[in-house]
């Protein structure tokens, strides 16, 4: 059967390199050489994935996938390079290549390039994976999120493994690093909905302040810690989110917002806006909304948009600040044309 398997960046670069898949290239998946390979349908082990594991609020952790939006164009690493010492890619190259040479109806052109490969790392530049000196350093090979394997940005790490001496520093861009680790953390964060409680709620009437607000006891700041235990390294970082701001949107122009730029600030003890109470009636919502005219048959989409603050710890006493992060979701607010209601 032909299927489409995971490979390491590194054999994408070995294509790259020496131009020995005369084929056309096909999409590729998280870890797979540009070409086409035949093999089983079943999955050896061979392919090479990160060893960066994550805890705390990770999504589908909390039963969803609520993840923060950088503002601005940043966005986290989509490939970077992790340690493996020579007896881990030792195995990865000789199970990668035991692999593609035995199975049935493999192409020639794909034993030819994994041969190579092998040669490089074996008899080549480097002798039988530099394991005479594996105590003195690692190779560095190439990752990709697997989410985003399909983003230019993830063919970045083109680099084939490569050697770096204990103590030097690898002479490429994202190489493993607690910022790095953070910065991977940023994108694994799951953050709680952001569905405003609403007075009154759901069906509101025109002319009338809709109080707006989030609890702190269901709403506060989360975290994720990325690990990286690999190749002599034990390097981790926490990433931290914590809600600083809501906006509200009425989705009509025909709304006013409080305050007027919609954008409802942190309270001192955590929470943001106020619960409306009875004896309320008559006061301005600290953070809320006013609309002006019916939604007749059908709703407005109320938007409110959480702004996070995000910093992150790691190994080493390092830290810093990453950008904000925004999650919204919409509501469905019915707005009736009562002119005057008594609450």
């Amino acid at each position: 059967m032909r299927v489409l398997t995971r490979r390491a960046a590194g054999m994408s670069a070995l294509v790259l390199a020496f131009g020995t898949f005369a084929g056309p290239a096909h999409a590729k998946g998280p870890g797979q050489s540009e070409s086409e390979i035949d093999v089983g349908g079943s999955r050896s082990g061979t392919a090479l994935v990160s060893k960066i594991t994550y805890s705390g609020s990770t999504k589908g952790s909390g039963g969803g996938s609520r993840g923060v939006t950088p503002v601005g164009d940043w966005t986290p690493p989509a490939c970077w390079y992790e340690p493996r010492s020579a007896e881990e890619f030792a195995k990865y190259v000789e199970d990668m290549f035991t692999e593609t040479v035995n199975t049935p109806g493999q192409h020639s052109y794909a034993k030819t390039s994994v041969g190579m490969f092998r040669d490089e790392y074996k008899d080549g530049t480097y002798k039988n994976y530099n394991l005479d000196k594996k105590d003195e350093g690692n190779f560095w090979v190439a990752v990709q999120d697997e989410d985003r394997w399909m983003e230019p940005e993830a063919q970045l790490c083109d680099e084939p493994p490569f050697w770096v001496e204990n103590g030097d520093a690898p002479p490429v861009r994202n190489a493993v690093t607690p910022q790095v680790l953070a910065e991977l953390a940023y994108n694994q964060i799951q953050l709680p909905a952001t569905e405003v409680t609403l007075a009154p709620a759901e069906t509101t009437k025109v002319n009338l302040p809709t109080w707006a607000w989030l609890d702190r006891a269901t709403f506060k700041e989360v975290s994720v810690t990325a690990q990286l235990n690999a190749g002599g390294f034990n390097i981790q970082a926490t990433t931290t989110a914590r809600p600083v701001s809501l906006r509200l949107e009425p989705g009509t122009a025909d709304a006013e917002t409080y305050p007027a730029s919609g954008e409802c600030a942190l309270n001192d003890d955590g929470s943001i806006g106020e619960p409306y109470a009875k004896g309320k009636a008559d006061r301005t919502p600290p953070c809320g909304l006013k609309y002006l005219r019916s939604s007749g048959n059908g709703t407005f989409g109320l938007q409110a948009t959480v702004t996070w603050e995000i910093t992150w710890t790691g190994s080493g006493g390092t830290g810093g600040d990453l950008p904000a992060g925004t999650f919204g979701a919409d509501q469905a607010v019915t707005v009736q044309e009562i002119q005057s209601v008594n609450r």
